[in-house]
Order: structure tokens, then sequence, then C-alpha cells
């Protein structure tokens, strides 16, 4: 449906794709994946237009259509919220105005036999079917339907656009996109703008969704429950799995001990060989044997091992002044914005050390709280800060307060005092931006790389207390754990905002739920918590009641389930079962067969001139990576078997 081929991208002479080849096809579930700045969302920008290639092509057929979210947009505020959502239909809108146009025309006429009566006919006809086609007769209730998904209440149908916040804008543009049914959903970050409810519910909507999906995200949950495929992008160039992220990141991780393995191997026999050549060159009864030897290393097609990005960020906080025992304590405070109360009346304690998670669908006032803390908003009630606390404080919107026209370099050096000015380029280089990188202006930064120059102001002081509102929204992978690990070593008070389960595992020993304009204090980390209200991941904290009465009205349809119809089930599963294992003994042989030639070639006195034995090989890597294939397609199989079954 899409095809790239030979895609060479350039920033002022730097390369960020490198002759890039690969195809998108229909019903495609891909997650684009690399670390920040590797060209995930310029890639998105070539598909759309908006980046020109250096060379090469991107090539959409006509008949495609296109459906791009990018991370961050400019939007209109003159509608409000229905009457943007309605600008999808355009197509129908216009349909609908030429229809009453025709009707109106042709109750104004009484020569039915002429022949601009019958083009008439002829037009409405064709415009009617059309508008059926599209939807026409329900584009209110597909509207209704996809705005309640994404969070928004009917209350909020009429009102302006302008009197929401950029993230809840951007949900307004999602909503007109995923209206518009593309062929291609192109989304960049979708999930970043978006509570647990609406997650959930997007992800039920691209698992139906007809057409294909390209998606970046760094929510590891997210890309399992929805991708199929993982296209990485590395050093320039792209690696194309045939697999969710999980599996994914197991089988790079193979693909490179598997590279690494043959490629020592080649090495070792490949040195050996030229020991041999160089010791017996000019020893005139060697001579057969040295040509011999030459001809067999010309012949060796030499493995090259990928070239890894092993760059990450080296984030360590500046040690603080001990503060107090009592860090943050909360009597009786409420929030209110008018009449919408946001809590009422909530306690909270908080020690020197914890380390605490605000967890909760957006709303509920986890980001209120936390500004109230750092001393962004007023409030009723009291509120106490310990003896000596010293606060660092990373907004949701962070990376959008940073001046767009200030330089990396700049955006630090101007609020950096003292001993600190002397560190700055050492706390860039511990970011990632060295080199020219400083001297970028803010408005080319990615997402990610805003966000890590954000996160880079916070290690100006020695804070006490660090206040993390979504701190992982834009940053990779690779990033996010070495972010936790320097929040894990960090001797002060952290306070975080996040709907990461694996970022917070291991890291908060404290959790508190926002729910019904209260709190609720959970002891224990992340996973304690989800055990003790019986939920598999953070997103089922969204769930309402009825999910209770459901699972009971669905165990009673099992019961229900006859006997044959599980035997048959059974039956499948073991079949499943017997594919694994045969798979499994094929791949097992085969990697038996490859060590033994694997040490036939690295001992030159077995070869005996044998070259036949070099493409052997490279035929069993072909065959352990299809039987590899195979095996990964029946182990998908019975997973979903007996996901089912239970």
């Amino acid at each position: 449906m899409i095809s790239v081929d030979q895609l060479t991208v350039e920033f002022g002479g730097f390369q960020l794709f490198n002759d890039v080849s690969f195809l998108i096809n229909p019903k495609d579930r891909i997650g684009l994946v690399g670390k920040n700045g590797a060209g995930k969302s310029t890639l998105l920008k070539v598909f759309m237009k908006i980046q020109p290639p250096t060379k090469g092509s991107v090539t959409v057929p006509s008949h495609v259509s296109l459906g791009y979210l990018p991370q961050n947009m400019v939007v209109k505020d003159k509608r409000t919220v229905f009457e943007e959502s309605r600008k999808a239909f355009s197509e129908v809108l216009h349909l609908d105005e030429k229809i009453k146009k025709i009707n109106i025309q042709l109750a104004q006429r009484d020569d039915y036999e002429s022949q601009e009566y019958l083009d008439l006919i002829h037009d409405l006809t064709e415009a009617g079917d059309r508008y059926q086609m599209l939807g026409g007769g329900s584009i209110e209730a597909s509207i209704e339907q996809t705005l309640l998904g994404l969070g928004f209440k009917t209350t909020d149908f009429n009102r302006p656009t302008s009197e929401f916040s950029g993230g809840w804008r951007m949900r307004i543009e999602l909503a007109k996109i995923l209206l518009q049914r593309p062929n291609v959903l192109l989304l960049d970050e979708p999930t970043n703008h978006l509570d647990i409810e609406a997650i959930q519910w997007f992800e039920d909507f691209l698992k139906d969704y007809p057409g294909a999906v390209v998606l970046i995200s760094h929510d590891r949950a997210f890309l399992d429950n929805i991708t199929k495929r993982t296209v990485e992008i590395s050093m320039g160039k792209i690696y194309d799995y045939n697999a969710a992220y999980s599996k994914y990141e197991v089988l790079r991780k193979e693909r490179r001990e598997q590279q690494m393995a043959a490629y020592r191997n080649q090495r070792k026999l490949i040195e050996e060989t030229e020991d041999f050549i160089e010791r017996f060159r000019y020893k005139a009864t060697k001579a057969v044997q040295v040509q011999s030897r030459i001809k067999q290393l010309d012949k060796i097609d030499r493995i090259e091992v990928d070239e890894m990005d092993n760059a990450a960020i080296n984030i360590k906080f500046p040690p603080a002044p001990r503060s107090g025992d009592l860090v943050v304590r909360t009597k009786d405070m409420t929030k209110s914005y008018g009449d919408l109360t946001v809590f009422k009346d909530i306690e909270l304690t908080v020690t020197r050390g914890e380390k605490i998670a605000f967890v909760g669908r957006n709303g509920e006032g986890k980001t209120t709280l936390s500004r109230i803390i750092v001393g962004d908003l007023d409030y009723s009630g009291e509120l106490k800060i310990g003896h000596n606390v010293a606060i660092g404080y990373f907004a949701q919107n962070q990376d959008e307060l940073l001046e767009e026209n200030k330089t990396v370099f700049q955006t630090i050096d101007d609020i950096a005092v003292g001993d600190v000015r002397t560190k700055i380029r050492d706390i860039l280089g511990a970011f990632l931006f060295g080199g020219e990188d400083i001297d970028k202006k803010v408005k080319v930064l990615s997402g990610g790389e805003r966000s890590r120059l954000a996160m880079a102001k916070l290690l100006l002081k020695p804070y006490n207390l660090l206040v993390l509102d979504e701190p992982t929204n834009h940053l990779d992978m690779r990033s996010k754990d070495i972010l936790k690990k320097a929040l894990k070593d960090y001797e002060g008070t952290l306070i975080m905002v996040s709907h990461d389960r694996e970022f917070l595992d291991n890291l908060v020993d404290k959790v508190y739920e926002f729910r019904d304009k209260n709190i609720r204090e959970h002891i224990g980390g992340i996973y304690e918590f989800l055990r003790k209200r019986k939920l598999e991941n953070l997103k089922e904290l969204e769930r309402k009641e009825k999910s209770v009465n459901q699972s009971s009205s669905n165990k009673n349809s099992d019961n229900k389930q006859s006997y044959l119809e599980r035997k048959e089930f059974d039956k499948l599963i073991r079949k499943s079962e017997n594919d694994v294992k045969s798979s499994e003994s094929k791949i097992e042989s085969i990697e038996k067969e490859m060590q033994q030639l694997s040490d036939i070639l690295s001992d030159p006195e077995k070869l005996n001139n044998d070259s036949s034995l070099f493409s052997k090989y490279e035929d069993l890597k072909k065959d352990l990576e299809h039987e590899m294939k195979i095996w990964e397609k029946s182990t998908e199989e019975l997973e979903g078997l007996k996901q089912q079954r239970n």
C-alpha cells in the first residue's frame, strides 16, 4: 500500500536515513520504534509530504488515504467541539447540500420527460448512493460515539474548543481523523493526551480498525496490545520484525547474539587462514595449499555486524540538603474551579525519603494537587511544606513551556547560577546534547529531546523533593529505563503522576489513588496496589461497576458451553502444542548441525579444501530463520487459544 524505496533523508549534513526500503501492507499494525531523534516522526512527515526526502521515494497510490496525528499541532478555536468534529465529514456534508439543491430544483420542474430533468434524477441517484456509502445517515451518532470514547461528555459537545486545554484539543483532532476512516492511520504518540479510560477505548477501536496503522509510542503495553509488526530505526537503518514490541526485544537480542557468534567464528576462520597463508607463502612445497586458501578467502561472504546505537542519557540527581521528617501534609484540602469540585477535604502526609505515585484517570485531580504542592494554584484548607524542603517540578507540558527561539545551551545557561554554570556542558552531555546539538534551537527538537532538556533543568539545583507529572511521555524506552534507575538511586522524596505501570514498578513504595473527588492511600508498590484492587493493569482503574456484573454473566455463559465444543477446543490446543514442540525440535536439530559445521569451519585442518561448507552454513542460517518464524507463529496461536480458554 505504501512503498518506501531507497529513502535517504539528511539534515545539514547529518544523515537521518540511509537508503532504507520497506512496505506497509493493508491491515498492517506497525510499531515504529527507536531512540529519541532517530527519525520516527520525520518518517511520518515524509509519508505526508511535509518533509521532502534527500533521495529515494515514498509511493502512496492515489486511492489510498492517510490520516496523520502529529505530536504537536496548531489548532483553531472558532467552533464548538461537535462542529469541529463534523469537519471530518466534509464530503458527506457537501453531498448533503448537493442533494438538497437537486431536490429543490426537481420540485420546481414539471418537464419530466426532458433530458435536463433526467440528468438531475441521475445526479440525485449518484449523490444519494455515495452519501449512503459514506454513512451520511449516521454522522451524528458516529461523532457522539467517538467523542464519548475519547473522554468527552455530552455537555462538552456544544462548548467552544477554545475552552479546552491543548491536550483536549488534540483529542478533537484525533476524533476527526478516526471519523474520516483513512486507509492508513499515522499516529505519533497518540496516547500522550489520553487518560486510562480513553486509552482502553482507543485500543479496542484500533484492534477492529479495517485499515493499516503505523504507530509511534513509548508505551510498551499499548504497543503490545495493538501492533503485530515492529520497525526499528537505528543509526539510519531499518530493522523489520514480524512481532509486537516485547517479542521484538527478544528477537532483536537473539539476532544480535547469533550475528556476533557467526561473526566471531568467521573472524577466527579468516585469521587462521591468513596466518597459514603468511607462514607458508614462500615455501614451494606449500604453494598449492596457499593458493587454495587465498581463493577460499576471496569467496567468503564477510559477515557484517549491525552497528549498535549505545548512546544513552546518564542521569544522577545532585545530593540535596536533608529536609525535615515531614515533607508535605494537607488537611481538609478542597479545590474547585467555579462550580466544578475537583477534590474535597483530602488528607495527605508525605515523609522524608518516600517515593509516591499518584494514579487515576485524568480530571480527578492528580496534576491539580501536584501544582498546589509546588505553589502554582490556590486552594482551601491546609497545606504544610516541611522544614528545609526544596521542590523541583516537572510539569506535564514542560516541553511546551520552553522558549522555542532559544538554543539548547541558552535554555540552561539563562537559569544556571553559581558553580553549576561551569558544569552546563556536562549536564547537557548527560542528556545526549553534545557537540553541535547544544546550538540547536528548541523549535527544531523532537518531543523526546524537549523532554530531556526540560529534565536537565532539574539538575541545576539540589532539590530534596521532586514532583514529576508524566515525565516519561516523550522519552524513548532506553531513556525511561535510565531515568527510572536515577530515581531509584535518588535519596530525596519523590511524588510522581504516571499511568506507566512498568515505570512505577520497583520505584514507588506508596500509591495514592484519585477517585470520586477523594484520594485513597495504598501502602506498597504498584503491583501490590493492583492486586488489592484485583486489577490486571492501570487501564482497568476506569472500568465501571458493570464490569462485575459482566464477569458474572460471562461465567454463566461459559458454563453453557457444550461438551463437544470444549472437546473440539481442547483438540485445537493439543494440535497447536504439538506444532510448537515440532518446531522447537527442528530448531534444536538445525542449531546442532550449525554448531558442528561451525567447529569444522573454525579448524583449517578439517576443511579439506571443501568450500561448499560455507554455503551449507549459510543455507542452515536461512533454514533456522524460517523455522524461528514458524515457531513464533505457532507459539502466538497457542497463547491466543489458551487465553480464549481461560
